[in-house]
């Protein structure tokens, strides 16, 4: 059975894992390793499962620990060509991947690594590259869109695929218009390369799900301009304008910023 957990989710550093019984990959490393370790340890789990790590980009809270864990465990890290050189070029990662650890992934191009079928796809923000995944194993469908400032037609095509949704709601546009940001950080958050806000999330929903879709986490919400009650209540109240029920139609939880969520059973 293939099982999720989220490590961490928000700007405080990401960290995702699907696991089969016998293969493991890890999508981004923006948590520290020790606190990383502990929660394996506490749920259970061994490093030595994960066989692989996918990035989605380069900004530091997405990658901070992901060269000191390819190269600790001798993992391959799996990101397009223009991330890995972001990650090259990034100060806060101390560790860089080493070469030989590097692998390639194009947006478009299905890949098989190792358990999963892996299709990376465009996601616009002001990184140097950003990709979402499609990962399918054991008769699953899972896909993950985080950092996205809209929702494109390619987007739309794997969110209406998916039976389990890792999609960004990021902040209450209303909580950033009022809030002490800069105007220029405003305007980043708000841009088309910034961030998903929570309404723009549940239309995203409404306008590409699926009876196939099971199951929705709401992942990266801001510390500032945002708050999980309030994520979870403006998507339930956007899916129900339109005969969406949480609870009846689809699952939906609120990933954590720095706890683990605990394991998830991806029937």
């Amino acid at each position: 059975m293939l099982k999720f957990i989220s490590f961490g989710s928000g700007s405080s550093g990401n960290c995702y894992m699907l696991m089969t019984p016998t293969d493991g990959l890890l999508i981004d490393i923006g948590v520290g390793l020790r606190g990383l370790k502990k929660d394996f340890r506490d749920y259970g789990l061994s490093m030595s499962l994960v066989h692989h790590v996918l990035v989605t980009h380069d900004h530091a809270d997405h990658i901070k620990s992901v060269g000191s864990y390819s190269k600790d465990h001798q993992v391959p890290v799996y990101a397009t060509e223009k991330v890995h050189e972001g990650i090259d070029k990034n100060y806060c990662v101390q560790q860089k991947v080493l070469p030989e650890l590097k692998r390639y992934v194009e947006a478009g191009k299905p890949i098989r690594i190792g358990e999963f079928l892996v299709t990376p796809f465009s996601v616009p923000h002001d990184s140097s590259d950003n990709v979402g995944y499609m990962i399918e194993a054991e008769g699953v469908r899972f896909c993950i869109i985080t950092d996205a400032g809209c929702v494109t037609d390619e987007m739309k095509t794997f969110i209406s695929q998916a039976n389990y949704l890792v999609i960004e709601a990021n902040h209450d546009e209303e909580m950033v218009n009022n809030g002490p940001y800069p105007q220029f950080l405003k305007g980043r958050i708000l841009s088309k390369t910034g961030h998903l806000s929570n309404r723009s999330c549940g239309l995203a929903l409404v306008e590409n799900m699926t009876e196939q879709l099971r199951y929705v986490w709401l992942c990266h919400l801001s510390e500032e301009n945002n708050h999980p009650e309030l994520a979870r209540k403006t998507v339930e109240t956007v899916l129900r304008d339109y005969g969406i029920i949480v609870g009846v139609d689809l699952k939906m939880e609120v990933l954590k910023r720095t706890t683990p969520t605990g394991i998830f059973e991806l029937e």
